[in-house]
């Protein structure tokens, strides 16, 4: 039996570490936390000043019942979970849930699995940080009092199954406000003048007017002025510039680049990175740091020297800009700079090397440019003429590595060196294109950019933000998308040959990829919120909350001081918004009158989403006419919808036309437009419109469901007509009844007998479900 065992949270850090330790040394994971806050009334008694009860989770029990044995056993126990304040809490519940002696107890911390690390840990061992657990419970306890006594109030008021958080709440306020600005935008349109100019040998000199013109008449005029103009080169001027390297990663930065350049979401980003960490690849990945320690730099610095040479390293220091900066003191990097790759698989592989490439090139010289513009003069007018070039005299970190940018803005400036030319010289006109352009909307947010928003904000930290946007996407507050763009005409004025050609023009614009959308529910919730919590959804209070965190993490403030004093205003505003009704709350958005019968129309959020209503509901008379209902299409919003459109969704149901002798109907449903057909549903394709499908479209669709469902099936039985063998997304599975049941690999699909799938159904637990109805904390 070893002497000494060291737990960590998972089992691949502790493979990792147990390689780099004796025989003395015994390393067990506790797979994450072993003891949390239950989802019942008595988790937090509010009037015994917040005092949380903690129960160890019933998958963690034999996980608690080995730990404790092998603790009691070893002669020294040593607490290696990560170093932050959710791994310093998890090192605390350890203390707690195996009653660990304090003599023997140590607690340990590293930022890289490196034999270096780990054994310098083991030789500075400290004591459990007690502010850091207590600035972890202060966010667990207040996060659980905001979302258990809020949700209820909003199942009561908008909708059943509801949720609000308190950060993930101000995060789908950010989207839903973006949407509202693009909805009130407003493109003004402009012209932009580009000319083009015959040199010698071929060449081509491209130059722009650096103004825009409002009008297609100005813009016209300007063209006119220079039909016999003479062109002239005024001023040149060169001049030198150099661009700098971007700091190291943190979270922040390494989720907002690696959406950028790897397509990543935000928690793929963290989940492969914690695979990197855990196997020794990369230092720890929850960090708000921009620093290197000395002994990164020189390694970083023998790397670039030895594959780039002396000149091309610059050891360079970088301040975290974050106020609240905290948790480790280093940015993520590789651990060891000699090795270039690194991963189990392609995705790992492209993150590593991210992170490799922007660590390497932090320490690397600026890029040296040469950046030359040309003025050119017009004989007819006073404007000039610009031409822009730039030349990499000496590349830097950009041998290595670019930054990316969510910027959407204008096409880049012409990029490298202009065609040489000296001042006096005559140009001679190819063509002079004056063209429409249209200002943009904002843009709306994608993964990365809404990470770059809240961490400017203040608003949450580096281990929030990805279950912060995975849980808005999840609980379908925010869709994650992407929607065609549409046609748009654009004028253009061309000038060659001495005369001015005028055309009308179309593009696609407003195509969007990988984009943020609110849902009508986000809407309906964060305008609820908006009016009746505003400090749990204003931007500077949740900021002010994280701060207090800080605080608490420091030993400046007491957490029960900081959650009592929120909680008072908090609770308070519960009570008195159960006492709304939720007609004031969720009453719809009235579009006007059905053209036909005269009687209101109106759009709402109901049980299964939004919806628009033709008539109202008369209590007082049972025989009196039912309203209408139509859902609304994927895309259309509540506060938006016109009247025109909300007529059009009451043409579904449509019958289509027939099939096998059966009328086929298009209609709109929970998930979407469908065909329904001798009653069973064919989902309609994204680009098919349920008012406008034909008939022959209708069956194609449905003799393609049936070849699908016939390939489907790989065995029915006549013992039960619910019990199949099927060919699932992941491979063959029984269905028997309700239940999904795996089946061992020693059993072909095709041959498994009744009796056999019915015996491996009754070993298959049952699946939990999710549990009855939240309730509020104790009070």
């Amino acid at each position: 039996m070893a002497k000494n065992l060291v737990i960590v949270e998972s089992p691949a850090k502790a493979k990792t570490i147990e390689g780099y330790l004796g025989k003395d040394y015994q390393v067990k994971s506790s797979y994450g936390h072993v003891r949390d806050l239950p989802k019942d009334d008595f988790a937090i008694d509010i009037e015994n000043g917040f005092e949380p009860t903690y129960k160890i989770s019933n998958d963690k029990k034999d996980v608690v019942k080995e730990l404790k044995k092998l603790s009691k056993e070893a002669e020294t126990i040593f607490l290696a979970s990560d170093d932050d304040r959710e791994g310093e809490a998890i090192s605390w519940h350890l203390a707690q849930a195996l009653d660990l002696d304090d003599q023997k107890t140590r607690r340990i911390v590293f930022r890289e699995i490196t034999k270096n690390a780990i054994q310098n840990a083991i030789q500075n061992p400290r004591g459990i940080d007690e502010d850091l657990v207590n600035a972890q419970q202060a966010r667990r306890i207040l996060d659980r009092l905001v979302g258990y006594e809020l949700s209820p109030v909003l199942w009561k008021k908008i909708k059943t199954g509801l949720s609000a958080g308190r950060v993930q709440s101000v995060a789908v306020r950010l989207v839903v406000e973006r949407e509202r600005e693009i909805e009130q935008f407003n493109a003004e349109s402009s012209f932009k003048i580009t000319a083009l100019f015959n040199l010698e040998n071929g060449k081509v000199l491209k130059a722009d007017l650096p103004k825009k013109f409002k009008t297609e008449e100005e813009a016209k005029t300007f063209l006119e002025q220079c039909k016999d103009a003479a062109f002239n080169i005024e001023n040149l001027e060169t001049k030198p510039a150099k661009k700098s390297p971007a700091p190291p990663f943190t979270t922040s930065t390494l989720q907002q680049e690696a959406s950028r350049k790897l397509s990543f979401p935000v928690a793929m980003t963290m989940s492969v990175a914690q695979k990197l960490y855990e196997a020794g690849k990369i230092s720890y990945m929850r960090t708000d740091s921009v620093n290197l320690s000395q002994e990164a730099i020189a390694s970083a610095k023998g790397e670039i020297v030895k594959a780039y040479g002396e000149e091309f390293f610059k050891e360079r220091h970088f301040k975290t800009k974050s106020q609240g900066a905290q948790e480790a003191h280093e940015a993520i990097r590789p651990t060891n700079f000699s090795v270039l790759e690194a991963g189990k698989d392609s995705k790992e592989q492209r993150l590593y090397e991210l992170i490799w490439k922007r660590a390497i090139a932090s320490q690397m010289s600026e890029a040296q440019l040469e950046k030359t513009t040309a003025t050119i003069g017009i004989s007819t007018n006073d404007e000039k003429l610009v031409a822009k070039g730039e030349v990499i005299k000496f590349e830097g970190f950009l041998k290595v590595y670019i930054e990316s940018t969510d910027e959407e803005g204008d096409e880049e400036e012409q990029q490298g060196m202009l065609p040489p030319l000296s001042v006096g010289q005559e140009l001679d006109l190819k063509s002079m294109l004056a063209r429409e352009g249209f200002t943009r909307h904002p843009p709306r947010y994608t993964e990365a950019s809404l990470v770059k928003k809240l961490e400017e904000m203040g608003i949450g930290r580096p281990s929030t933000y990805a279950p912060t946007i995975s849980t808005v996407i999840k609980r379908n507050y925010i869709a994650k998308e992407n929607r065609d763009g549409h046609e748009r005409q654009y004028r253009e004025l061309l000038l060659a040959s001495g005369t001015v050609d005028e055309s009308t023009k179309t593009e696609i614009t407003g195509a969007e990829k990988n984009k943020l959308f609110p849902t009508n529910t986000a809407m309906v919730v964060n305008d609820f919120l908006v009016e009746h919590f505003p400090n749990v959804i204003d931007f500077s209070f949740t900021a002010k909350v994280e701060q207090e965190f800080d605080e608490i993490a420091s030993g400046k403030i007491q957490w029960r001081d900081m959650i009592k004093l929120f909680y008072g205003g908090f609770h308070s505003k519960i009570e008195n918004t159960e006492q709304l009704k939720r007609s004031e709350v969720n009453a719809g958005r009235e579009l006007g009158e059905d053209p036909k019968t005269g009687k209101k129309i109106i759009a709402k959020l109901g049980r299964y989403g939004a919806y628009v209503q033709l008539g109202e509901i008369d209590e007082e008379n049972e025989e009196a006419e039912k309203p209408k209902f139509a859902s609304l299409r994927h895309g259309q919003l509540i506060e938006t919808i016109t009247l025109e459109e909300a007529l059009e969704l009451f043409k579904l149901p449509r019958e289509v036309g027939e099939f096998e002798g059966e009328v086929m109907t298009a209609a709109v449903g929970r998930y979407g437009p469908y065909i329904r057909h001798q009653g069973k549903f064919v989902s309609l394709k994204p680009e098919q419109d349920p008012l406008t499908i034909t008939e022959e479209e209708a069956i194609e669709l449905i003799q393609q469901k049936r070849e699908e469902d016939a390939n489907k099936y790989i065995k029915t039985f006549d013992e039960d007509e619910n019990v199949f063998v099927l060919n699932g997304r992941y491979g063959p599975y029984i269905k028997f009844g309700k239940k999904n049941v795996k089946i061992p690999k020693d059993k072909k699909p095709e041959e498994l007998t009744f009796e056999e799938c019915k015996e491996l159904a009754e070993k298959t637990p049952e699946k939990k479900g999710r549990g009855g109805g939240r309730r509020k904390a104790k009070k």
